[in-house]
């Protein structure tokens, strides 16, 4: 991975600022005067009261595997009043890892939040409340993770590489669940990851040539479009996102589908773009209510809450037809130019942008009046809309611009503001097959977006405002076709109330680090989660434990790592394992080279490991004899200094 020398103060945020105004100079430790309890603090005029709770059964206290509703209320101490607009920050961790010795639990946790914060390798947090992931759809049978807000040497890093059976096509974030479902065609088959961990844990059966994915409004059903060939099997698949099993599936009529919505999920509409047919589709019955003829060839379908009507954009007969999502039926007709292909409803409903690939523009239509109001050029072939807050993002077939079309400025009698950045140096259409996912995705809450260009494998990072990009990424081996954004990070849900949504890994004793810029607070909260009999207890045979004198090494030459093998239980060492071996490769997945180990001592093994340029390294121990694989047992991270600068940084470990 490759980050240009603009993105080393990489805006993330509000939360990033204060970060670097904050640093390691935190607050002063609490003292007991300062806690009524584990989940409420008042000092220095502020009161910041914890509470975690479950989202199925609130109240019945946290369990192990538990999505949990983590929140912090916010207050003026000597009015009471709800602190609004503040940007908290927060990371979870197990007591054990942040405490250290007893009498000294506050000092160790500012000690840790400060290493998170820096972003070192290794020094994660088991739950962080303040990020986001940037999440990668590559060309191959893998999504790449990228976590911005770590660093190595100064460049972001890959925090996790997901395999899929096959390569996917596209995506939706179920957000309650913390989840991300992605369509495999060629696998017949939706892949289930969790997005806390970004592990694969299933996958369901989606019918033939599954290819667009969409959550209905209130996420209780997944729906599938099937693009199989025979009509019998084209149509939706509805999958139950609570069951994670199919609940049925609707034949709609011939070719590909597009999803949309009425705002209280009572209605999903499928497009049919061989039979020139929208399909109408009762939610509760998973049954088809009628089919409304749109047009010759319906390539592009979105709903207004705001007019509550549907829009449906035809590419061979140029015409957007508006249907009446109360009577559906057909309202008007809207002649635009043949074309026409991708439409998107804005945010606030207020306007249908449409595509036009072929006239090289976009139509702005008002929903208010159901007319078309202005034309945006758009040059070398317009094929995707992407939508922040504030902009439309365009990308174009021929061309690597991205354009950007202000929303305040559309409407009748406007002119509509156009602005235009690269995304690397190269045409999207030379990468050959493009998914349909989008390769734009706006990051929550910030003008930032992160841009995917196919044909370079690059993915850019673009803050509003900004002439380029400001920094790049780039996935080894893979090239990228889609991105998505992963949020974490806490939101104010009311007035001086900030909350999060994360999956309880493991049972025990948790510090919830909390930090506050203004003024300036930081606090551990203590939290426990119980043990969930429902889970099944799975102990890995081995323990792993690598020689921390190894952490900070040269770069150039040969490195003897040594690390124990344990036994969980009692944790004595084991000796004898014949086929132990290691995986390196230099981040984010460069150079990967396997090696054997040998036995050095009783429990005590070696591997000889060549790290021939500097960098951070990845270590992973596996084996096989055991049916540990790599990944299962926790890895180990390096930095391999320059000759010259490797007494300084072995000297700045700490």
């Amino acid at each position: 991975m490759k980050l240009q020398q603009g993105a080393k103060a990489l805006p993330i945020g509000a939360m990033l600022a204060l970060v670097l105004r904050l640093g390691a100079a935190a607050d002063a430790p609490a003292t007991p005067a300062d806690t009524d309890s584990d989940h409420r603090l008042a000092r220095n005029g502020v009161v910041v009261q914890f509470s975690a709770q479950p989202v199925e059964k609130p109240g019945a206290g946290v369990m192990e595997g538990d999505i949990a509703d983590v929140r912090f209320k916010i207050s003026d101490e000597a009015s009471g009043q709800p602190m609004r607009g503040v940007v908290p920050g927060a990371w979870m961790d197990m007591a054990f890892h942040i405490q250290g010795q007893a009498g000294s639990d506050q000092k160790s946790c500012k000690d840790k939040v400060a290493l998170y914060l820096k972003g070192a390798v290794g020094m994660r947090p088991m739950l962080d409340l303040n990020s986001y992931f940037v999440v990668l759809m590559n060309n191959d049978a893998s999504i790449s993770v990228v976590d911005p807000l770590v660093t190595m040497a100064g460049v972001t890093s890959t925090f996790a590489t997901t395999l899929l059976k096959r390569p996917g096509a596209d995506w939706a974030r179920h957000d309650n669940s913390r989840r991300l479902f992605v369509s495999m065609p060629k696998a017949g088959e939706v892949a289930v990851i969790e997005t806390d961990n970004f592990k694969v844990t299933g996958n369901v059966a989606a019918g033939k040539d599954p290819m667009r994915v969409v959550l209905q409004p209130d996420q209780r059903y997944l729906w599938v479009g099937n693009n199989a060939a025979e009509a019998k099997d084209s149509g939706a698949t509805a999958i139950d996102t609570a069951s994670l099993k199919p609940a049925g599936f609707i034949a709609t009529g011939a070719g590909h589908h597009e999803f949309a919505f009425t705002a209280d999920s009572r209605y999903a509409f499928v497009s049919n773009r061989n039979d020139g047919t929208v399909s109408v589709i009762d939610v509760a019955r998973r049954t088809k209510v009628k089919d409304i003829r749109t047009g010759t060839m319906p390539l592009a379908l979105d709903y207004s809450a705001l007019s509550r009507r549907l829009y449906v954009a035809d590419g061979k007969e140029g015409v957007v037809t508006v249907i009446d999502t109360e009577k559906l039926a057909v309202a008007s007709r809207v002649a635009a130019k043949p074309g026409l292909g991708p439409l998107k409803v804005t945010p606030d409903g207020r306007f249908a942008l449409v595509v036009n690939t072929a006239e090289n523009r976009v139509h702005v239509l008002d929903t208010a009046s159901d007319t078309l109001v202005q034309e945006v050029p758009i040059k070398a072939q317009p094929y995707q809309i992407t939508f922040s807050k504030t902009f439309a993002f365009v990308r174009a077939l021929g061309s690597e611009r991205v354009s950007m079309i202000n929303l305040s400025t559309l409407g009748k009698g406007k002119t509509a503001t156009v602005q235009s950045f690269a995304a690397g140096e190269t045409a999207p259409n030379l990468a050959g097959n493009l998914v349909i996912a989008d390769s734009v995705a706006a990051a929550a809450n910030e003008g930032t977006v992160f841009v995917v260009n196919p044909a370079d494998g690059t993915t850019y990072y673009y803050m509003e405002g900004m002439n380029s990009p400001s920094s790049n990424y780039r996935v080894y081996g893979s090239n990228p076709r889609a991105v998505t954004v992963v949020d974490r990070s806490l939101k104010e849900v009311e007035p001086g109330v900030y909350a999060g949504r994360v999956r309880i890994p493991v049972s025990g004793k948790y510090d919830v680090a909390f930090m506050l810029d203004s003024p300036k607070l930081l606090h551990c909260f203590a939290m426990d989660a119980k043990a969930n009999p429902s889970i099944a207890r799975t102990t890995d045979p081995l323990l792993v434990e690598f020689d921390e004198r190894s952490r900070h090494v040269t770069a150039g030459g040969a490195l003897a790592l040594r690390f124990k093998l344990l036994d969980p239980a009692t944790r004595q060492v084991k000796a004898g394992i014949k086929d132990a071996r290691v995986m390196y490769f230099l981040a984010p997945g460069r150079g990967r080279s396997e090696a054997p180990v040998k036995e050095v001592g009783k429990g005590v093994y070696e591997v000889q490991m060549q790290l021939e340029q500097p960098g951070a390294y990845y270590v992973y121990v596996g084996v096989p004899s055991m049916e540990l694989a790599y990944g299962k047992l926790p890895f180990f991270t390096l930095m391999a200094a320059p000759p010259a600068t490797a007494r300084s940084a072995a000297g700045g470990k700490g």
